[in-house]
């Protein structure tokens, strides 16, 4: 792909409702953001496609996440592709950006060069976890992997663990302007069926891989002809739309669904950004004792840690940390 610099609606998401239909939906685009998340890392492009597809993901559907609130999403599997984490922050205060990390971890050796970056997972689920915050216990559910994408595992979440019809239209991969550098472009569209008080599945059996549930199975009568009303006119989007710097958000929609009359909100900024800090290093070290603590120093006399989500080196002093130390971080 090739197409010019970065645009005031890049790394934005953008939410919007259908109101003849009874939609809500999201419309994403990040740039700069999944730049940051991946030259952290120098991943294969198998890897590098996967979590940006999952960073596409965590950015749709964290956008409902309330302020200071967290939305991870886990990928683990038995392929190459371990693990896939992306967390979402939601905004400190209204009217601020929204948080996005991600990073993976995967046997390089067991990478195939041939195949699709999504069947280098294999068995294994996706994970959806919720923080509401310090007193709340958070939620989780999972899915397994199956659908051949991580979109299809998200849209198969939905459905099973929350009845939710839900669908994402998503394009990612690397962009160029001339005579710089290539680099990771992604957009996408969500789809999701206002929840109502009562709504039951419509299918006695699911009609996805295994038996899952689908976003199809679930809604009958009227809400399910204005359902698949609404995904055949999303069936239409192109990637160059999706991804592409010619298309506003709200050109796409009317575009796409100007007959579901459609109304858009405020549209969410979103960055990079990681939680990661030298005292949350001595919290998870502290479970240790001092045998511990000494086994981990290194030869320069200290502990050291890397965070892989963003890179950042702590060395610290190992009397500082483990429930047997002897200092406190103030006096380093």
């Amino acid at each position: 792909m090739t197409f010019g610099s970065q645009l005031a609606w890049d790394d934005t998401v953008l939410p919007f409702q259908l109101d003849r239909s009874d939609i809500r939906g999201r419309v994403a685009r990040l740039d700069g953001v999944l730049e940051q998340v991946l030259k952290q890392h120098a991943y294969p492009p198998q890897i590098e496609a996967l979590v940006a597809e999952a960073a596409l993901l965590t950015a749709l559907i964290g956008q409902a996440m309330k302020l200071r609130w967290k939305l991870s999403l886990q990928v683990r599997g038995k392929g190459p592709a371990r693990l896939i984490a992306t967390d979402y922050y939601g905004p400190t205060e209204d009217g601020q950006p929204a948080r996005i990390r991600a990073y993976a971890s995967f046997d390089k050796d067991r990478l195939d060069p041939e195949a699709a970056p999504f069947s280098q997972i294999g068995e294994g689920y996706l994970a959806v976890l919720i923080d509401q915050g310090e007193g709340n216990v958070p939620y989780s559910g999972i899915t397994p992997i199956a659908g051949g994408s991580l979109s299809s595992c998200a849209e198969t979440y939905f459905a099973q663990s929350e009845q939710l019809p839900t669908r994402f239209a998503v394009s990612f991969g690397r962009s160029q302007t001339p005579g710089e550098a290539a680099h990771w472009r992604a957009g996408g569209v969500m789809l999701q069926h206002m929840p109502k008080v009562g709504m039951s599945v419509a299918a006695t059996e699911g009609s996805g891989e295994g038996g899952l549930l689908t976003h199809t199975d679930i809604l009958a009568g009227e809400e399910g002809e204005n359902w698949i009303r609404a995904n055949a006119l999303l069936d239409t989007v192109e990637e160059m739309e999706l991804i592409g710097p010619t298309v506003h958000p709200t050109d796409l929609l009317v575009r796409l669904f100007h007959e579901e009359d459609p109304r858009v909100f405020d549209a969410q900024p979103v960055r990079f950004g990681c939680s990661c800090s030298a005292d949350k290093v001595r919290n998870s070290l502290s479970i240790y004792s001092a045998k511990d603590i000494a086994y981990m120093t290194t030869a320069e006399g200290t502990v050291t840690a890397d965070c892989q989500f963003c890179g950042a080196h702590y060395v610290l002093d190992p009397k500082t940390v483990g429930f047997e130390a002897t200092k406190t971080p103030d006096a380093e």
